[in-house]
């Protein structure tokens, strides 16, 4: 019997089993041993017991469960669920009193401790069975899974003298569970081979373990085994295969599978909606969630997730707002996943005092690290590193358990603000006082600190230093702090090395072509261009969106496509009239290409950015704010022409870049000019 069986039971539990209450078994009436077989008393003892009503159970049933101890099983049952521990260990005392040694029992005791995480109480139980079967060692290899054992769940299978379906499908389950996804695959095979069929939580599992992998031909082959074993239709199974496909980039097959469901559950709108935001598709993911809406399928917090994720991306603050709305009345703001994104969102949209009324609203807010990690990352993506900092520092004081994420939050907010001394310092912190290793994105930020603080040499001896091996990214970070500070031989090392890891990144391309632009070595500027053309490297057009209305606007450089094009260049031109007559002059080194200064200054009017906001100008109210994003950086012209803008118009313009946000009032912007 497991230790304290038959001790004081825990008081959280509302009511004990009185032992007293069952006399001995030979005292028992015979009409007490016909009122156990009689059918209809069993009935509703199990009904009672299935409904969770087990202490009614127990106080109107005694005589009977006493006289079949096997009724123990649903008991036992019945205490599980909520894990129940308490309850468990009452029963297990009634068990040995009343001298069950059925087997059924005793499997449904070890169900009962292993799903508690008694696992060692289960174990000692196990041992002394002597008539332990499949079913017993199924249940301690689950067991073993609940408490994330692997090893101990692998030697439970190996030595297992015989093997059912059940025993194949928990271990196939439980390694893709703990990402071995190659075992898993391998074991499935070994499953396959020795005649037994999957069932749909096995297949759901093996096509997840394909999907990590990216393992088309593997989950092709599953598809025809799921297609054979009669499970193609299971939602299960057809989630599975749907999110097996998209994630390995066949996304026509995915949706054909979850538009052949004839249901579809959350699940499979999830899995769809999962997909468009996998293929960078947005715009797809909030298509689909309005369909999931029309057919009456109730979202749950993965799908918030996705569709405020797709907001942010979008920056469609007024959709945001309402997809906010809708999750109030579902109740859905206790979940620190959908918190969190949702802070995300109004941060992306330019609305960060209300990335911050979102934080303070939330209910876990007080204990959950994720929650503070996302308002620091939002106040660093606004500039506002002294902000975040104060936060931080605020965080510790509570007692919020800070992790990797809120210190790569902390480092880019101090980045983003310029504050070098107190970057190096948290970062010398992160292991001393927190016990957080850095990661190569935590690098990446202080190559990004030391780099735009004018310290490149520092910045590329800490990437040759460091322990970690480098990335394009790391490289690349170092390349664009070359072109700020004009360190063309620098530059050029650091390009060498991105090109070396990734021949393909024309972000890199262009950089050192805009580095021997602005020093005018336009010869070399040719090579670069040479270059790219020869290896079939095309770079990025600047594109940017405004949303007026609920819709979205795009234009590119010089963009006529647009049914406003011409008013919009009127505006323009005399906008321009009114910037020069406040001391504005055109950036002419922010071409990078040879051509003459009448050439240059019409370039730089129709930038994307400057398109967009002439747009909004001429087409909101004069009191609201301009919410405008670029997919690549704000150049040093269009920073000082909108600081110029909105002072003649007096207006709030708020630019979303590749880098960071920029608020811009009254001529000034929040950066400092320092971005």
């Amino acid at each position: 019997m497991p230790p304290g069986c038959m001790g004081k039971f825990s008081s959280s539990f509302p009511f004990s089993l009185d032992i007293r209450r069952f006399p001995s078994s030979r005292f028992l009436s015979s009409n007490a041993l016909e009122l156990t077989n009689c059918a209809s008393s069993a009935a509703e003892f199990v009904a009672l017991c299935s409904s969770g009503r087990v202490k009614e159970a127990f106080q109107n049933f005694t005589s009977e469960i006493w006289s079949d101890p096997r009724l123990f099983s649903h008991l036992l049952r019945a205490s599980t669920p909520g894990n129940s521990l308490p309850l468990g260990r009452q029963i297990h005392s009634l068990v040995i009193t009343s001298g069950c040694s059925d087997r059924f029992v005793s499997n449904h005791l070890l169900n009962m401790y292993s799903k508690c995480g008694e696992l060692q109480t289960a174990l000692k139980l196990f041992d002394r069975i002597p008539w332990a079967n499949i079913m017993s060692r199924n249940i301690l290899i689950n067991g073993y899974l609940n408490i994330g054992d692997l090893e101990g769940a692998r030697k439970m299978f190996e030595e297992m003298p015989e093997r059912n379906v059940a025993t194949w499908n928990a271990m196939v389950t439980g390694l893709v569970k703990f990402e071995c996804n190659e075992d898993g695959l391998g074991l499935f095979k070994e499953m396959h081979e020795a005649g037994f069929l999957p069932d749909e939580y096995a297949l759901g599992s093996v096509l997840r373990g394909c999907a990590s992998l990216r393992a088309l031909h593997a989950g092709q082959q599953i598809h025809a085994c799921a297609v054979k074993s009669g499970f193609e239709l299971n939602l299960v199974v057809g989630s599975s295969l749907a999110h097996m496909y998209m994630k390995c980039g066949s996304m026509e097959e995915g949706e054909g599978i979850i538009s052949s469901m004839p249901i579809r559950n959350v699940v499979a709108w999830n899995t769809l909606i999962a997909g468009k935001a996998q293929h960078g598709s947005p715009e797809g993911v909030l298509d689909q969630y309005n369909m999931m809406k029309i057919a009456a399928v109730k979202p749950d917090r993965i799908t918030y997730v996705s569709v405020i994720t797709a907001c942010s991306d979008l920056a469609t603050l007024g959709q945001g707002q309402q997809i906010h709305a809708e999750l109030i009345k579902a109740g859905a703001t206790s979940a620190v996943s959908v918190m969190s994104s949702l802070i995300s969102m109004y941060s992306k949209c330019g609305c960060l005092e209300d990335s911050f009324k979102a934080f303070t609203e939330c209910v876990d807010a007080e204990a959950d690290g994720v929650l503070w990690s996302s308002m620091i990352a939002a106040y660093g993506f606004h500039g506002q590193g002294e902000r975040a900092i104060e936060l931080f520092k605020k965080m510790e004081i509570e007692g919020v358990e800070v992790n990797d994420v809120t210190y790569l939050s902390l480092l880019y907010a101090c980045s983003h603000r310029g504050l070098k001394d107190e970057g190096l310092k948290f970062f010398d912190s992160m292991v001393e006082k927190h016990g957080v290793n850095p990661r190569l994105e935590h690098y990446t930020c202080m190559v990004d600190l030391l780099g735009r603080s004018g310290c490149l040499k520092e910045a590329e001896v800490m990437i040759r230093s460091m322990p970690l091996k480098a990335d394009a990214v790391i490289w690349k970070t170092l390349l664009s702090a070359c072109k700020v500070h004009k360190n063309a031989d620098m530059a050029r090392r650091a390009a060498e090395e991105v090109l070396k890891i990734d021949p393909q990144d024309s972000a890199s391309y262009v950089l050192l072509s805009n580095i021997h632009a602005s020093a005018k070595r336009w010869q070399d500027v040719s090579e670069v261009r040479k270059s790219m053309r020869e290896k079939q490297v095309k770079k990025e057009p600047g594109v940017s969106w405004v949303e007026l209305k609920n819709q979205v606007h795009q234009f590119v450089m010089g963009d006529k496509s647009h049914q406003y094009s011409k008013e919009i260049n009127a505006y323009l031109k005399e906008l321009t009239v009114e910037m020069k007559l406040r001391g504005y002059v055109p950036d002419m080194g922010s071409v990078l290409q040879d051509m003459d200064d009448e050439d240059k200054e019409y370039s730089l009017a129709h930038h994307s950015e400057k398109l967009a906001i002439a747009f909004a100008l001429m087409n909101s109210a004069t009191d609201a704010p301009i919410r405008v994003i670029k997919n690549l950086r704000v150049c040093s012209d269009c920073h000082v022409a909108i600081k110029y803008i909105s002072e003649i118009k007096n207006r709030e313009i708020i630019v979303r870049d590749a880098s960071r946000f920029h608020h811009f009032k009254n001529g000034q912007c929040s950066c400092g000019d320092y971005w």
